[in-house]
């Protein structure tokens, strides 16, 4: 029920605000629900912020020490349930992995003590979810509501444990913070494609890619490939050398402000073996630049409409990746087709937008705005 002139209190709590996708998703409703008037505390496991976020932090991390043992994991452990039961929180949002059972039925049951939403922010709904159907159901089946990202992440959440309180909502963009990236001038002289993500695992699959790239026709007209994200660079060197293209692969690393390179690059490929929403193929369309992607499970085809504003590839086809890259520099109508449908196509998930779905399933009537 809706209660008239009152402030909503809501903790979110995260590993980290820095990095992720689930970071990310995070900190951006962290400014919408402000504005809303609603007071926000941002609850951290990790001392890493980065992004910028709206509220109060409340910075777990630094009671960490270098040990990180029984005894120092008790002390945050209490340091959270005490916060909790001092502030009388209206909601919970959890947007962690949660992949230790034991300690998440502790958590949902002992420490969360108001009503609570659990995101899950992957197609590997194992790094949220027990395997164990009935331990799952056990901690998620009486919390007000689990979010999946896209609608097939739903399905196999409902088909695999038969919970009876999920819903999607997708990942928000806020266009204000892009335009401002955008703004961010970059000394760069050469045409270039991009990608990113973290590479500390082979989940993005960047060596594939860079295989991809040298088998292209893109080196031979000098357009470069930058690829930004945190992981060992000499893998990905090493295969870049060996390929030949040494010259035109650029790691840049991590950036905070990824848009002002997405508003140079032609077009961003993404070459993952999964996803959970893509977050990264709708900052690229948002920053109006197209996008290539394996049709990988799950999100790139509730993003793109193929050949609208990008390329959908078949799942895991190294040499289709190859013909899309090519595609998009040989036809220039399509490019520029695409290129001019990027930035519309992404409205449906615009922070407005998804923040309305977020204040819908918390029954709770935000200020007014146009949505």
């Amino acid at each position: 029920m809706i209660k008239q002139n009152y402030k909503y209190k809501i903790a979110l709590i995260g590993y980290r605000l820095s990095g992720g996708g689930s970071d990310k998703v995070m900190a951006t409703l962290s400014i919408f629900f402000e504005k809303q008037g609603i007071e926000i505390h941002n609850i951290i496991v990790l001392d890493e912020v980065s992004y910028p976020y709206s509220g109060k932090l409340v910075n777990l991390g630094l009671l960490k020490n270098k040990n990180n043992g029984f005894v120092n994991k008790i002390k945050r452990f209490s340091a959270l349930r005490n916060y909790l039961n001092t502030n009388d929180f209206d909601f919970i949002i959890d947007f962690r992995f949660r992949i230790k059972p034991v300690q998440e039925l502790i958590l949902s049951r002992f420490i969360y003590n108001t009503k609570t939403i659990f995101t899950v922010h992957s197609f590997l709904i194992d790094h949220y979810m027990p395997n164990n159907s009935w331990l799952t159901r056990l901690i998620y089946n009486n919390c007000y509501a689990n979010v999946a990202i896209v609608k097939q992440m739903q399905e196999l959440i409902v088909s695999k444990h038969n919970l009876k309180n999920v819903v999607t909502i997708a990942n928000p963009i806020n266009l204000d913070e892009v335009n401002a990236g955008c703004n961010e001038v970059i000394d760069i002289n050469f045409e270039y494609i991009i990608a990113i993500g973290q590479y500390e695992d082979a989940v993005k699959q960047f060596d594939k890619l860079i295989l991809s790239y040298s088998n292209s026709i893109l080196p031979q007209k000098e357009i470069h490939i930058i690829i930004l994200g945190k992981g060992n660079q000499e893998r990905l060197k090493k295969v870049a050398f060996e390929n030949k293209v040494e010259d035109f692969v650029h790691l840049l690393g991590f950036q905070n402000n990824p848009f002002k390179y997405l508003k140079k690059a032609k077009f961003l490929v993404l070459s993952s073996k999964n996803e959970g929403f893509a977050n990264v193929l709708v900052e690229s369309l948002a920053c109006k630049t197209p996008v290539v992607a394996f049709d990988c499970p799950c999100g790139p085809n509730t993003i793109i409409n193929n050949k609208v504003n990008g390329i959908l590839v078949e799942d895991q086809n190294i040499e289709k990746l190859t013909e899309a890259i090519n595609l998009l520099v040989l036809d220039e109508k399509l490019y520029q087709y695409c290129k001019k449908n990027s930035q519309q196509s992404i409205k449906p998930f615009l922070l407005d937008n998804i923040g309305k779905q977020w204040l819908d399933l918390l029954d709770i009537k935000g200020n007014e705005t146009e949505i």
